[in-house]
């Protein structure tokens, strides 16, 4: 029996949209026929992706969202739905990082990683998920019910500790650990939580360091010599995205070519 990952009627609010992982993440779901709301700080980079989805026949709307600012998620959200109409899909994506070593951090590089990574991704899908688990109450017992899907992106930071990047590690490894509190808690309402931990992914934020010498030495240190594309994040994204994942809740997914072996 074929099965297929269409998401046609499915409306997706993706994080962090504006380049990067989250960029592809919303192209990927609007193509498969999702209405996709892109937020992040940097409007313009938006409305510009925005177009360039329409252009292809998506359907994607556009909402301002700062992650660390629980005012700002609160209106994202209320924005995203008043635009789009209920959520159906979260992929919350937003994340920073440093290179520094754990004696230099100091508590304003603390705060800056963790309150993106852990502290924002949280408030977002409490955020989201409190209107998913309201849908689901009034639902129940009508033959309404309707499947929800939570995607954190997390690492394989998060699964394996790797020098110089310890706090982005540490923040990581809080959001795999929030993926299982929240399928815990909130799978009985249809919700399905789950976490994709990419490996190192070429995008065009870090495109010009796998030239450089300490990107080719660390690049002899993948399993196949090899560093991902964003695509290669594609099926895992729609599996999770899409209602036949409803058996898949909790999972923690790492999608790296094998280097956290």
């Amino acid at each position: 029996m074929a099965t297929t990952f269409g998401l046609d009627g499915k409306v997706a609010l993706v994080t962090g949209a504006s380049s990067g992982l989250g960029k592809r993440f919303a192209r990927v779901l609007a193509s498969n026929g999702a209405r996709v709301v892109l937020a992040a700080r940097r409007i313009e980079r938006l409305e510009q992706l925005r177009a360039e989805i329409v252009a292809e026949g998506g359907n994607a709307e556009v909402v301002a969202l700062d992650v660390t600012d629980p005012a700002s998620i609160a209106a994202a959200v209320e924005q995203a739905e008043a635009k789009a109409g209920p959520i159906d899909i979260l992929v919350n994506n937003s994340g920073v990082s440093t290179t520094q070593r754990l004696l230099d951090v100091t508590p304003a590089d603390y705060d800056f990683v963790f309150d993106t990574n852990t502290r924002g991704s949280f408030f977002v899908a409490q955020e989201v998920a409190r209107r998913m688990v309201a849908r689901s109450k009034s639902a129940q017992g009508q033959g309404l019910e309707r499947q929800a899907r939570i995607v954190n992106i997390a690492s394989m930071a998060g699964l394996k500790v790797l020098s110089q990047i310890g706090i982005y590690c540490m923040s990581k490894a809080a959001v795999v650990q929030m993926t299982k509190a929240m399928a815990l808690e909130w799978g009985r309402f249809n919700i399905n939580v789950n976490a994709i931990c990419p490996g190192y992914i070429e995008t065009e934020i870090n495109s010009e360091h796998w030239q450089t010498e300490a990107g080719q030495r660390l690049i002899n240190l993948m399993p196949r010599k090899r560093v991902g594309k964003p695509e290669d994040l594609d099926g895992v994204l729609l599996l999770l995205a899409h209602d036949q994942s409803r058996f898949i809740n909790g999972a923690v997914i790492a999608a790296d070519d094998g280097f956290g072996i």
